[in-house]
């Protein structure tokens, strides 16, 4: 069976979206920005439970396509810093690259890749329990990165847009019984370094330097502001609204210029 899609249109209007060629997963979204001009549907490039809900959270009309496997593999750290984030984003293009190039044209496709990388060490999804148990004592008590590239391709166009996102965290020291029950609860299996901070993981960190979301697996800042660049304001407000008339962020008031806040 194939499916047609519903997506959102100038005016706040559905419309019929024609089948794409690929297997897909649809997602509804009550409401939605409009797609820029000649953005015929927005894609995410990812299979992610945790990515597909950071897109519901902030409103975004979208759907599900992954990508190729062989754009899925391959990922290696380079000799500093600078070469892995490299890595990752073009990691995070491949994706893009791989289901854009199965569009009709003018679909944007959104795609991340999330790595945890403790020294010059990159930690990937572990394959067993006893892998994950190793990460875990690896990470215990210690600070690590977690990278996130974001890329946007749109379908029939060779430019695309990219991000990297850095977070730091830091393990508590962890004993090895909470270690063994963390992983005997399954959460650790199919995340990149071993852990989840959304779920049970959260339970592990003991601070976190950087954007939280960029740990989920998508780190919604950078993402708005590529998006913003492809055409697409999340927070544009709908056309009729009312406008202030101010751009920028809001003058602080005398009270709070005081360290107080008038309730």
């Amino acid at each position: 069976m194939e499916w047609g899609f519903l997506s959102l249109v100038k005016g706040g209007g559905l419309c019929y979206t024609p089948p794409v060629p690929a297997a897909c997963a649809r997602v509804n979204a009550e409401a939605g920005p409009a797609p820029a001009e000649g953005v015929h549907r927005v894609i995410l490039a990812s299979t992610s439970p945790r990515r597909r809900e950071l897109l519901e959270q902030v409103g975004l009309g979208f759907e599900i396509v992954p990508p190729d496997a062989e754009a899925e593999a391959g990922l290696r750290a380079g000799r500093n810093l600078t070469e892995t984030r490299r890595a990752v984003e073009a990691a995070a293009r491949a994706k893009a690259a791989s289901v854009a190039a199965r569009m009709p044209v003018g679909t944007l496709v959104i795609a991340a890749d999330t790595v945890v990388l403790l020294g010059r060490k990159l930690l990937g999804k572990p394959r067993d329990p006893d892998q994950a148990t190793r990460m875990l004592r690896a990470l215990s008590g210690r600070l690590h990165r977690v990278l996130t590239a974001v890329a946007l391709h749109r379908a029939g166009e060779d430019h695309d847009l990219s991000a990297c996102e850095e977070t730091r965290v830091r393990f508590r020291l962890l004993h090895e019984e909470e270690i063994a029950g963390y992983v005997s609860s399954g959460e650790p299996l199919d995340k990149a370094g071993a852990y989840g901070i959304q779920g049970l993981g959260a339970l592990l960190v003991e601070r976190v330097e950087g954007c939280y979301f960029n740990v989920v697996g998508l780190p919604l800042a950078t993402l708005h502001r590529l998006l913003r660049e492809s055409g697409i304001d999340l927070l544009a407000a709908p056309e009729g609204a009312p406008c202030s008339g101010r751009s920028g962020p809001p003058e602080p008031s005398p009270e709070m210029e005081r360290g107080r806040c008038a309730w």
